[in-house]
């Protein structure tokens, strides 16, 4: 305890960190009062059917990921979401498109072109994502919007008009908020605000879990719960933590023979090079049909379509989540290790791999390398992802059991690693102890890191 004080003592001591740390939370309060602002013309009290929709599936998911605002029909509803499926397609266009490859390659300059892009590419999507999340709104909960009760008072054409212009406002408000977090605050800004969407919605899910086993006698059944969650948790920040340098095996193998001050240099390969990136993906290409599936809600195909990709439990849905997630992992892998900027790196400050020749074989035998080396971490990213189904299966409610496992939890524990280590670098550079003295907390690939 008095080392925990301690810390925090140190922590408030340097300025620059005290600062971030304060701007921080000042743009997540921002946030979170910003997601129970309601659309105008909606009236709240009516949005029972809505919230019934988003207590599971997908949907439910979604919601989670925009902390209760989709099922408030808040401005903050379609949450950050749109911005990240913009940074997918944007990453997409540079493996296809030479023009993005070029400017991939600019530097700070081709960054910023890359960043505007998505921000236009963000507001398209949001503006397609927007009439269907309303004509969802109206089949759901059609006594929650005035310009159908009373239309003497709101005309439709004003509210959609209103609805559609406030939702992608909050969109990119969302996502400016997120970049000030990055550039004023503590941490990846994406990141800590799908952090905080789902942390928001834990105590409810908790109570209402607790709740529901209290009613049912199963109040050991709920402690097993929690002791079962507690264990994920913490095997999911041995692994992630774990997952940062390939096994030493295959590590001695991959060694340049410069030596600097007596200590052997590794290439930085990792396990998980991708890290929760591939969920992620795999996560906006599930959602695609739940998404279009909101502008026909009489259709009864379109809603069959959507119903098999919302149902956490089937096998079929399960089975397409865990290939998608091992494709894009191999895919994002790909992207961002690049073996033949590493092979020349290698051959200008004189290392090399024992029995390989510098420059294309070295290349290649890195290649060959991480193609092995990947096939453990997405089986890794698979598991977790589908983890909530088997919470599911074993009688867990769909809201809770989403955190023990899938996006949610990587995210969580990602974020946190992320935001832990960066506190602990300041800290360290101002000769100040580090959070843990067992040793340096290891991070991971923020989740907006790539965006």
């Amino acid at each position: 305890m008095k080392d925990l004080i301690n810390t925090l003592r140190n922590i408030f001591k340097i300025e620059d960190l005290r600062v971030r740390i304060l701007n921080t939370l000042g743009f997540i309060l921002i946030y979170r009062l910003g997601s129970h602002i309601v659309l105008p013309g909606v009236d709240p009290s009516e949005l029972s059917n809505l919230k019934n929709q988003t207590s599971g599936g997908i949907l439910g998911l979604l919601d989670m990921f925009a902390g209760g605002a989709f099922s408030q029909a808040s401005v903050f509803a379609l949450g950050i979401m749109p911005y990240i499926s913009a940074s997918i397609v944007v990453q997409l266009l540079g493996i296809a498109i030479p023009y993005f490859q070029k400017l991939q390659k600019e530097g700070e300059s081709g960054r910023r072109k890359i960043n505007q892009i998505t921000r236009y590419l963000t507001v398209l999507i949001t503006a397609f994502q927007a009439p269907g999340y309303l004509v969802n709104l109206k089949a759901q909960a059609p006594s929650a919007i005035i310009s159908i009760t009373h239309p003497e008072i709101v005309s439709p054409f004003t509210f959609w008009f209103t609805a559609i212009v406030m939702l992608v406002t909050g969109t990119m408000f969302v996502m400016w908020l997120g970049e000030k977090i990055t550039d004023k605050g503590i941490g990846n800004g994406i990141s800590m605000i799908i952090m905080i969407g789902i942390i928001a919605r834990l105590p409810a899910s908790l109570w209402a879990e607790f709740n529901s086993r209290l009613t049912s006698g199963g109040l050991i059944a709920f402690l097993i719960e929690i002791v079962a969650l507690a264990g994920v948790i913490i095997m999911v920040i041995l692994l992630v933590q774990g997952t940062r340098r390939i096994p030493v095996q295959i590590a001695k193998k991959i060694v340049g023979n410069k030596q600097y001050g007596g200590v052997r240099q590794y290439i930085p390969l990792k396990v998980n090079a991708a890290g929760v990136m591939p969920i992620i993906f795999a996560q906006a290409i599930m959602f695609i049909p739940v998404t279009i599936a909101q502008f026909f809600p009489e259709s009864s195909a379109s809603q069959g379509v959507a119903s098999a990709f919302t149902n956490f439990t089937s096998f079929s849905y399960n089975i397409t989540f865990a290939l998608l997630i091992i494709l894009f992992t191999y895919f994002y892998t790909a992207v961002s290790v690049n073996s033949n900027q590493m092979a020349e790196d290698m051959k200008r400050n004189g290392g090399f791999i024992p029995g390989v020749k510098p420059g294309r074989k070295t290349a290649e035998f890195i290649d060959s390398v991480m193609s092995k080396i990947t096939l453990p971490g997405s089986l890794f990213l698979a598991l977790v992802a589908i983890l909530p189904t088997f919470a599911i299966i074993v009688g867990i409610s769909s809201n809770f059991a989403h955190f023990y496992g899938g996006t949610s939890l990587l995210i969580l524990v990602g974020v946190v690693l992320d935001t832990l280590q960066q506190i602990e670098s300041h800290l360290l550079m101002r000769h100040y102890d580090g959070l843990m003295k067992s040793g340096r907390i290891k991070g991971r690939t923020a989740v907006g890191a790539a965006m």
